[in-house]
């Protein structure tokens, strides 16, 4: 099964269309995850670093793939047809390596744990954490296979044409469902960590993501859709209103 989008965007990340460019780019990303990982492994042995150095590499990543749209202008006029490849590799790849490193790293961050003299609130917050954890792959993957890779890989800004209109019911109810899960899956992991730095991350996560659609991707968004201000007045970023509940659940078990 072809998945959606990967066509379009080997056109343009022509290294795609060979083994050893795909596995290239899976080494690449595995090796800054890695790097990132030891990092945080090495830094979670100093306890004041902890939660720093947490919020350092996430803002760091954000940066690198900001630059994405921050470039755009820089990479056609320096490399024309190869811009977006260009990007993909210096900007988009290393950025998205940081940033899942750096939410994987919620489940296994050090520091003081919460202790409760009610084990039945202990409990509850497993139950939360498996529930978040598994609501939020299952919404992420599904989410990544209906928006594409092509889309995901943000082709549309710098090939616009090539953007396609997603008309899955789910964003009638959310409008960065793939955001949406990352942050259920943060919280998940905080919660069966169950320790002081990372509940206080997985809260300030929410906080970081609506920074970069505001200040970054729906900057872009409202520039080259006129109807996308409508469309963020009446639809939730992250959370559903309990009018959309039943898209949701929708979409989650049958991805429609």
């Amino acid at each position: 099964m072809q998945l959606k989008g990967l066509d379009e965007l080997n056109k343009y990340v022509p290294e795609l269309n060979s083994t050893g460019g795909k596995l290239k780019f899976a080494f690449r990303f595995l090796f800054i995850f890695s790097l990132v990982t030891i990092y945080f492994v090495l830094t979670d042995q100093i306890p004041t670093w902890t939660l720093d150095s947490q919020i350092v590499i996430v803002a760091i990543g954000f940066l690198s793939v900001s630059r994405v749209f921050t470039q755009k202008n820089r990479l056609l006029e320096k490399y024309g047809e190869q811009a977006y490849n260009q990007a993909v590799w210096k900007y988009a790849l290393p950025g998205l390596a940081m940033l899942l490193a750096a939410v994987a790293h919620i489940g296994y961050m050090n520091g003081p744990k919460f202790t409760f003299t009610q084990p039945t609130i202990t409990t509850i917050l497993f139950i939360l954490g498996w529930y978040n954890l598994i609501v939020g792959i299952s919404l992420w993957i599904r989410s990544i296979l209906t928006f594409g890779f092509d889309n995901l890989s943000m082709l549309y800004v710098y090939h616009p044409q090539n953007g396609q209109l997603i008309k899955s019911g789910i964003y009638q109810a959310l409008r960065h469902p793939v955001y949406a899960g990352i942050l259920r899956v943060g919280f998940g992991l905080a919660f069966l960590n169950l320790g002081i730095y990372p509940i206080t991350f997985s809260f300030l996560m929410p906080l970081g993501f609506f920074g970069w659609i505001r200040l970054v991707e729906e900057k872009e968004l409202l520039e080259r859709i006129p109807t996308y201000s409508e469309y963020r007045k009446r639809t939730p970023a992250f959370w559903v209103s309990p009018r959309n509940i039943g898209l949701f659940w929708k979409f989650i078990f049958i991805g429609k």
